[in-house]
């Protein structure tokens, strides 16, 4: 081997070792991947097949709320992907973002073949940075499938109508499909809290499984405590207080107040787990 002054191999370049695109072919061929977007476009269509069977006879939706959105969501495409996203926001895609982001390092290690990939030899804080990005790409690609499919389907079975909901007027299709797209970007900031949580926890445990479920967890946790009006203003810090200010994206005039609140609020909460997850994963003995 030819070593060079500074006592490496000649030719060894540390930001060559572990290719995005070779990691995201990898993750691309596991089965949790697999599935995990193949749900993303499933779920719209059992959403449009459980529509076909409402007689509109039932009297037990009343008058309520979901009712109403429901109605809502059969009178156009954008109104299906509206009712879409709504129905997943608060549980499904936050399982789905952990799952991606929990599985990273956890999942090497119960493996086995941490270690082995840091002995290639792969820096800790490019195999970290590498698993990230794939991570996160493949969670805005579940987002992205997720609305595409509903999309698609909404409008060619209900049409290309203008975009109405509880909380706005009318919207004409093009404004409301710019208005779409902003909810999905704000969902997606959000939903960083999530990856930085589960990414954290990633690197502190062996066991996957736990990593996404503590994930998870918390993010209930936090979300149940956003209720109690008794906290006052304590609420404003838990991660999940501005979760659906995606709504004012929505109303007439446009409220951004809490979007940017919220915004802010997921950066910081994301920035401070990865931090300590890149802190912990380049303190860590590897031992599996």
């Amino acid at each position: 081997m030819v070593v060079s002054d500074a006592g490496e191999a000649r030719g060894y370049r540390p930001s060559a070792t572990m290719p995005f695109a070779a990691e995201f072919r990898r993750q691309a061929s596991r089965r949790r991947t697999q599935l995990a977007l193949g749900f993303m476009v499933l779920l719209p269509l059992i959403i449009l097949i459980a529509f076909q069977f409402n007689s509109g006879g039932d009297d037990d939706n009343g008058n309520n709320e979901f009712a109403s959105l429901v109605e809502l969501a059969t009178s156009g495409g954008l109104n299906f992907t509206l009712f879409s996203i709504f129905v997943s926001a608060s549980f499904l895609l936050v399982v789905v973002v952990a799952l991606f982001c929990g599985d990273t390092v956890a999942s090497e290690a119960s493996w086995g073949s941490l270690r082995y990939l840091l002995a290639i030899p792969v820096p800790r804080a490019r195999l970290l940075t590498v698993k990230l990005v794939v991570a996160l790409a493949y969670s805005g690609l579940a987002l992205l499938l997720l609305a595409g499919t509903a999309l698609v389907a909404g409008t060619l079975r209900y049409g290309w109508s203008p975009l109405r909901s509880t909380v706005a007027a009318e919207l004409e299709p093009t404004e409301g499909l710019l208005r779409l797209l902003a909810v999905l970007g704000y969902l997606a900031v959000v939903l960083l809290v999530v990856a930085g949580l589960a990414f954290l926890l990633s690197v502190t445990t062996d066991a996957a499984l736990g990593a996404v479920g503590g994930a998870v967890l918390l993010w209930i946790l936090s979300s149940i405590l956003n209720q109690i009006t008794a906290l006052g203003a304590l609420r404003d810090f838990l991660p999940t207080h501005f979760s659906d200010a995606w709504l004012g994206l929505l109303s007439t005039p446009v409220q951004t107040d809490d979007v940017v609140r919220g915004c802010i609020s997921a950066i910081s909460y994301a920035t401070l787990f990865w931090g300590l997850a890149f802190w912990r994963f380049t303190r860590k003995d590897i031992t599996s």
